[in-house]
């Protein structure tokens, strides 16, 4: 048995945290003090406070409603990493999709998006409409093909299962289709893309009045593909006649489905030539996996296209994470620092891999029951996140400790207030006080004008309303164990009640009078309903 430490995933995982630990972000989000001539090590005086800065003239980006997203995948039982078998029955052919605590789950998280894709998606038929010649046959694994398996098909009634599913729960399904069904090959030059199999699948999923969010083209087949990739110019062209297709098969309908792409990699080259290709009015949202935050968005802006961004699939470790790592608390720092990263940077949609299967799902594969990310994001989607976190995001600085990770987000349902995550990463005891700026940072002040500024979280009593109180939800791991599976909420472990139901997640209530006090390798979310930030009133553009 290998050791825990010696993995390469787990090796990934701590490479991140040094790296986030020493990261301060370029972005307005994240001021960096490297350019500043002043010491960045101070903090509020000589007490040792820190001082976080909120910008409260205007918001910095926004998220849609559905923000969390989480993928269903094709991975078989046989699916094997690094000597572990972690799908079992998990994927969209096998999923049971009658298991209680999978329809308690995705009830809890809507409004909540479920992309349904991966690797395999491109080796998937689907049964209507299929010629003499093609058969309706199960995956099949198979050492010599490029992403180790063969076949592999969706029958029309295991879809309507899945959107029976999808409709009771109140999820929008993204689907991925297969962009490689009787491409050509030349030379290794890959040809047109052979929609009439998509064609038949998308007439039948109308016909039967099944609701579909968004149709995907293909899985990490951009610049640096997985197993292959398609020139830019010939995906956009496979990506224009998807949108004919759509638009055709849609007509008369009050909405249509989103044309989602490319869902790869990034590659900024890559990218800007499949962009400039397929024009403005082709692509709804580009789409790429992992962690190329700030750089899309740069070409975006710079682009005809109107597109927005998501990130479509995030698993902070490949080749289906490491037990007690991926699936354990120490995970959750990875995902809320993520979230806040892709919502600060514009990010409209967040998919995490996977809802459930391999090692870094939000459920375990073979109970159902949450993982810690599920109660301490995803669950927390619903009971922090969706309800903590609203779609408003406000410029957030700390100077100066970057082992402390903040985040400000309007309030979910509050016209003024605002609520803060505060992701402690060091070892140490940390106490905080913010401020409201009235000015943007980066613009500069009228003659005679001040940056004026009060306290959201105050130093001290002195001055401050006795009436006013904070609500504060505190994560953490039992006795500090990052490799636990429990996740404490203020002190109190998250477990599914006796009839299978999540548990309550009440906050503690304090006089917002003094410093909020983040425990060592903790997580805390602050919520100031008085905040009176009247930016947080306007209307959401995106």
């Amino acid at each position: 048995m290998e050791s825990t430490h010696e993995h390469p995933s787990f090796i990934r995982l701590i490479r991140w945290l040094v790296w986030v630990s020493v990261l301060v972000s370029a972005s307005a989000k994240h001021d960096s003090c490297s350019n500043s001539k002043k010491s960045c090590a101070k903090n509020d005086g000589d007490d040792g406070i820190l001082v976080v800065e909120v910008e409260g003239s205007a918001i910095l980006a926004t998220t849609d409603e559905a923000f969390i997203c989480a993928t269903l995948d094709w991975w078989p039982p046989d699916k094997c990493d690094y000597g572990t078998c972690s799908w079992g029955q998990s994927s969209l052919l096998n999923l049971d999709l009658a298991n209680p605590l999978l329809e308690k789950s995705l009830k809890a998280l809507q409004p909540f998006r479920i992309r349904l894709g991966g690797t395999l998606q491109d080796h998937i038929v689907y049964d209507i409409g299929l010629s003499p010649s093609q058969s309706c046959l199960p995956i099949v694994k198979d050492g010599t093909d490029m992403f180790g398996f063969r076949e592999g098909c969706l029958s029309m009634e295991r879809w309507i299962a899945l959107n029976t599913l999808f409709s009771k729960t109140g999820s929008l399904a993204v689907f991925g289709l297969n962009a490689l069904i009787n491409r050509p090959q030349v030379g290794g030059v890959w040809g047109p893309w052979d929609s009439s199999n998509a064609r038949d699948f998308i007439k039948f999923t109308i016909d039967q009045d099944i609701q579909v969010d968004a149709w995907e083209l293909g899985n990490e087949l951009t610049a640096n593909g997985v197993g292959t990739s398609i020139s830019a110019e010939q995906y956009a062209r496979d990506v224009m006649e998807l949108r004919l297709i759509i638009d055709s098969l849609y007509e008369g309908f009050t909405r249509r489905p989103l044309l989602v792409a490319p869902d790869g990699f990034f590659n900024p080259q890559w990218f800007t030539r499949f962009l400039n290709a397929s024009g403005p009015g082709v692509v709804d949202v580009v789409t790429r996996h992992i962690y190329n935050l700030g750089p899309v968005q740069e070409i975006l802006q710079t682009s005809a296209t109107s597109a927005s961004a998501w990130v479509g699939e995030a698993g902070g470790a490949y080749n289906s994470g490491h037990h007690l790592v991926t699936d354990a608390f120490v995970f959750s720092f990875w995902y809320l620092d993520q979230l806040g990263m892709a919502a600060s940077f514009n990010n409209k949609v967040y998919c995490r891999q996977s809802l459930i299967g391999g090692n870094y799902g939000l459920l375990n594969t073979t109970s159902y029951k949450p993982n810690p990310d599920m109660y301490s994001i995803s669950k927390t989607s619903a009971l922090l996140w969706k309800r903590l976190m609203g779609t408003k995001v406000l410029g957030t600085t700390l100077k100066g400790y970057p082992q402390l990770r903040t985040y400000t987000h309007c309030q979910q349902g509050s016209t003024d207030g605002v609520t803060m995550m505060l992701i402690n990463l060091s070892n140490s005891t940390v106490n905080v006080i913010a401020n409201l700026l009235s000015h943007p940072k980066n613009k500069p002040l009228s003659h005679g004008e001040k940056k004026l500024k009060y306290q959201l979280i105050p130093k001290t009593s002195k001055g401050s309303r006795p009436d006013l109180v904070r609500f504060e939800y505190h994560l953490s791991a039992p006795q500090q164990d990052l490799h636990s599976q429990t996740t404490l909420l203020n002190g109190v472990p998250l477990e599914l009640t006796s009839t299978g139901d999540f548990p309550s997640m009440d906050p503690v209530v304090k006089e917002n009078s003094s410093p909020v006090s983040i425990p060592p390798l903790s997580i805390v979310f602050v919520v100031l309903s008085d905040a009176k930030v009247s930016i947080c009133s306007t209307q959401q553009r995106g």
